[in-house]
């Protein structure tokens, strides 16, 4: 009998025997502790989580709630992000620098609580954008059971959703870092401002939004089907408002809506 995706994921965490999932609260790492938990048994599995000024107050809070709602272990850490030159520089190469901070860290608090390995929710899907972060994941010696089963982001979703998980619909998570044009610097003030407007979004009933900061100017990605909502009479007299209260001065509305990686664009557009 042919093993299925989800069959090949369990042979592979069974291989690894004691993990630490590097954890977001995602759609993809939430799959992939709750798989963990079930095959490996709850004490052989620990989650860690990395929660600083780059990490939204949501998504810290719903890591809790989930990692208690799985029962396994969870750890909170900060990895010193905002301390570290070369990542508030804000190059290209950003994410390798902070996934290489975060993953060293993870791998040490791995090592003091008895767990052989460290993993994370890289999917089969995440290849087809500029992901420094995965050479940084290859040179700590971290595994991706997801896409090493070749599991996509679409079969996660469905598999979540089988298995009652409450994210299997949640939009796509990114650290609030990637809002901030390349070059620009990372300041703790853009982060907060990100966090207050797209905060704001949510709180209107927006599900996949994202702020980019461009200074004082706030350019607004919706997802399509979300758009005409957007355009409603009354309603960006509210949006400003709360934008301003964040710390914006101008707040404009991308027409291309949301899309994932937008302002890797302008790296494209160099080659």
């Amino acid at each position: 009998m042919k093993m299925t995706k989800l069959d090949m994921l369990r042979k592979r965490l069974l291989e690894l025997d004691r993990v630490a999932v590097a954890y977001s609260g995602g759609v993809d790492s939430t799959f992939l502790l709750s798989v963990a938990g079930e095959t490996l048994g709850k004490d052989r599995v620990l989650a860690v989580t990395a929660s600083s000024a780059i990490h939204s107050k949501a998504e810290i809070r719903d890591a809790k709630e989930l990692t208690r709602m799985i029962g396994v272990r969870h750890l909170l850490f900060d990895p010193g992000s905002m301390k570290n030159r070369a990542f508030l520089a804000n190059r290209p190469d950003r994410c390798y620098t902070c996934k290489k901070g975060v993953f060293l860290a993870v791998r040490r608090l791995a090592s003091e609580n008895g767990m052989k390995t460290v993993a994370d929710g890289t999917n089969a899907d995440d290849a087809s954008d500029y992901r420094p972060g995965r050479r940084a994941l290859k040179e700590l010696g971290i595994v991706s059971p997801l896409a090493e089963a070749g599991l996509t982001k679409r079969e996660i979703r469905s598999l979540s959703r089988k298995r009652g998980l409450p994210t299997w619909n949640r939009p796509a998570l990114a650290c609030l870092a990637t809002r901030i044009p390349y070059g620009e610097r990372i300041t703790a003030g853009a982060l907060r401002r990100v966090d207050a407007a797209e905060t704001a979004l949510r709180d209107m009933g927006f599900i996949q939004v994202r702020v980019r900061d461009h200074g004082g100017m706030a350019r607004i990605e919706i997802a399509p089907s979300e758009m005409n909502r957007a355009l409603k009479p009354g309603l960006f007299p509210k949006i400003v408002k709360r934008f301003k209260a964040a710390g914006y001065h101008t707040v404009a509305l991308d027409l291309e809506g949301y899309r994932t990686g937008s302002l890797n664009e302008a790296l494209r557009n160099r080659t």
